[in-house]
């Protein structure tokens, strides 16, 4: 996605779908899902002027595929980091034997000590690869790749999840199961 105005609109989409439905007055469901008609509604009442054919051409283009729609397109949630107690029905799946999570070097003393945390999030985000991982730690400053021991993790009790946006969670991740790079 490259037109500023479409990266708008998502970035406000993020916030409205994952954060603050209420900003705008729009009510989500147990799921996390939105009536599409009234989302278009409320945003163009924010000055927004979106249109169903934009709304579905940033979802198809959105780089991190952030968002998606219900079969007939009557509903719209996002993928996953809603800081919002939702429900949204991930079945447990087995991880692959190693994970990523991308971050910076201002936060690995703390992660070295208390893990990585979800925080306000339901989840704990991680990776399948490396770069996807260096590209999430380069918007905070200069990146570092965190190699998560997720076979380890899943042996020893731990729950994994995959979004529909190919984004890997669970609720924590002990320091014992970190690699730092040297």
């Amino acid at each position: 996605m490259t037109d500023r105005n479409d990266i708008q609109v998502s970035k406000f989409l993020s916030l409205i779908l994952r954060h603050q439905p209420g900003k705008i007055g729009l009510t989500l469901d147990e799921n996390g899902w939105a009536d599409t008609q009234e989302l278009i509604q409320k945003a163009n009442a924010s000055n927004l002027r979106l249109t169903l054919d934009r709304l579905k051409s940033i979802v198809e283009h959105n780089d991190k595929k952030r968002f998606s729609f219900s079969a007939d397109f009557t509903k719209i949630r996002a993928s996953q980091g809603h800081s919002l107690s939702l429900d949204l029905q991930l079945q447990e799946v087995t991880p692959p034997a190693e994970l990523y999570h991308g971050t910076t070097t201002r936060n690995i003393e703390s992660i070295k000590k208390q893990g990585l945390l979800k925080g306000r999030r339901h989840h704990v985000h991680l990776s399948a690869d490396r770069e996807t991982a260096r590209k999430v730690g380069m918007r905070y400053g200069k990146p570092v790749i965190l190699t998560v021991n997720s076979r380890q993790m899943h042996q020893e009790g731990n729950k994994f999840f995959l979004s529909e946006n190919g984004v890997w969670l669970t609720d924590y991740v002990l320091p014992k199961y970190l690699s730092f790079p040297a």
